[in-house]
Parts: structure tokens; C-alpha cells; sequence
């Protein structure tokens, strides 16, 4: 399962931005306000939303200053989150959420709406920054 959010202009430049997410203490502030529990632990986070299972990413992959990739901590899951950033301005950047996941056909239906509603939050919550 393939799904990607709009593309945002962020008020930051690329290489802000990128410094911004990989500090993982910085995804707090893009979670979504149903958010019950964040927890970052080295090179990855654990959170939570309401009614949900923890899920904890962890850094997979870094390349200064156009991606960042966040995969499963679990090989139960296997799914990843990156993020492209792409200069838009001297002072502004492009930024998009893209997430792949293996899922059975029952549980890709079940995720997919929801999944879809947290990366827009976050890309929407990046764009105010």
C-alpha cells in the first residue's frame, strides 16, 4: 500500500527543515492533536493516538538535505515513512510524505483511511511551521 500527501511549502529552508526532522523530538509538534503518547528514545520515537496501538519509527536513512526515512521498529509491520524536501526558495522548501506499507488486503482496508489523515496532519502541521 502506497500512499502520498500533498505537496506543502514550509517557511524553512531545505537544510532546516531536514535538521528539524532529524531531530525526532520535533515530531511531537507535527503529531495530531488526538496524540496520547510520544516518547523519543535515541533514533526513534514511540507514539500513540487515541484508540490506537504504539507504533515506534525509528531513523533508517538520512540523505542531507532532500530525504529522510523512518521505518518499523517491529518486523511484524513492515512499513516506512519518508520524507522529500526539495528547495523552493533560499528561505523556503517543498516538503512531501510518502508511505509504503505491506499490509493483507483486510488490514490495508481497515489503515488506509486512517493513515492517510495522519500524513496529511503532519505535512498540514509542518506547513505552519
Amino acid at each position: 500500500m502506497n500512499l502520498e500527501s500533498n505537496k506543502t511549502i514550509i517557511n524553512k529552508s531545505q537544510k532546516e527543515f531536514f535538521e528539524y526532522l532529524t531531530d525526532l523530538n520535533n515530531f511531537k509538534d507535527l503529531m495530531p492533536s488526538n496524540t496520547d503518547k510520544f516518547e523519543v528514545d535515541g533514533a526513534s520515537f514511540i507514539f500513540s493516538l487515541k484508540g490506537m496501538p504504539e507504533i515506534r519509527l525509528v531513523l533508517k536513512e538520512k540523505q542531507e538535505y532532500n530525504k529522510i526515512i523512518l521505518g518499523a521498529a517491529s518486523s511484524k509491520l513492515s512499513f516506512s515513512l519518508t520524507a522529500l524536501i526539495n528547495v523552493a526558495t533560499e528561505n523556503t522548501c517543498e516538503a512531501q510524505l510518502l508511505f509504503e506499507g505491506e499490509f493483507n488486503a483486510m488490514m490495508a482496508m481497515m489503515v488506509k483511511g486512517p493513515l492517510q489523515k495522519f500524513i496529511d496532519t503532519l505535512i498540514e502541521n509542518a506547513g505552519k511551521l
